[in-house]
């Protein structure tokens, strides 16, 4: 069975800035915050740490950046799902700006997610690819411009409002991050009353003086979004 995953939700993406003690810190901290404000938190990680990040963490919905649609067997230098899974990987980002895959690759690849109960979390661009991505049945979907990926300006109104709509019109029951240039608690609580799920980012909290704080800012944003949601 796949880990339910609660509303409104925080991302926090590490991608491929930090790695081994450093990400399972991080995590540590997340998993304490998670429990605190008892908010789910997708954390993503390296593929090499991500076993070790679910064996000493209890909260957190843990996430890998990619793997690949293949099953046991022939398959050298592909990551395999089932791997994942055994490691204690609960879920999957997918079609990621900076991984893109095929909508042939991408709808292999959630099939297999889906039979291993993995929750899939599937990027989008423009709001055209948002509707076909939406019509492949992800979990969750991140919609974000991939011009302002980790420029700190957030994505406008507009487009906030017509991803979402794209993507419920395809299927409600499907969960949306609104994250591009998401940096501040304010930013978080405007795209969740804005009318998405959950909010996050990755230089935002990097590069915050402190991590844990930043994260508990957009925490403190949830917690005050869900009371008018």
């Amino acid at each position: 069975m796949k880990r339910e995953l609660r509303v409104p939700f925080l991302i926090v993406n590490p991608k491929a800035y930090i790695y081994g003690e450093e990400s399972l810190e991080l995590a540590k901290v997340c998993d304490q915050l998670a429990e605190e404000y008892d908010i789910d938190i997708i954390f993503t990680g390296q593929h090499v740490d991500l076993k070790q990040i679910a064996q000493e963490t209890k909260n957190l919905i843990v996430t890998t950046q990619h793997m690949d649609g293949l099953v046991p067997g022939r398959g050298m230098g592909f990551i395999l799902p089932d791997a994942l899974k055994a490691a204690g990987v609960d879920g999957v980002i997918l079609n990621h700006a900076e991984h893109p895959l095929s909508m042939c690759d991408l709808d292999k690849t959630i099939k297999r997610a889906n039979e291993l109960d993995m929750i899939t979390i599937v990027c989008s661009d423009s709001v055209e690819q948002t509707r076909a991505v939406a019509e492949l049945g992800p979990d969750v979907m991140i919609c974000e411009p991939t011009s302002l990926i980790g420029t700190g300006s957030t994505s406008d109104d507009a487009y906030i409002e017509a991803t979402n709509e794209a993507v419920k019109s395809v299927n409600p029951d499907i969960k949306i991050i609104q994250a591009a240039g998401v940096s501040t608690g304010d930013d978080v609580y405007r795209v969740v009353v804005g009318g998405a799920h959950g909010s996050g980012g990755t230089s935002g909290i990097l590069n915050a003086p402190s991590r844990k704080g930043k994260i508990e800012e957009m925490l403190q944003a949830l917690v005050k979004a869900k009371k008018v949601i």
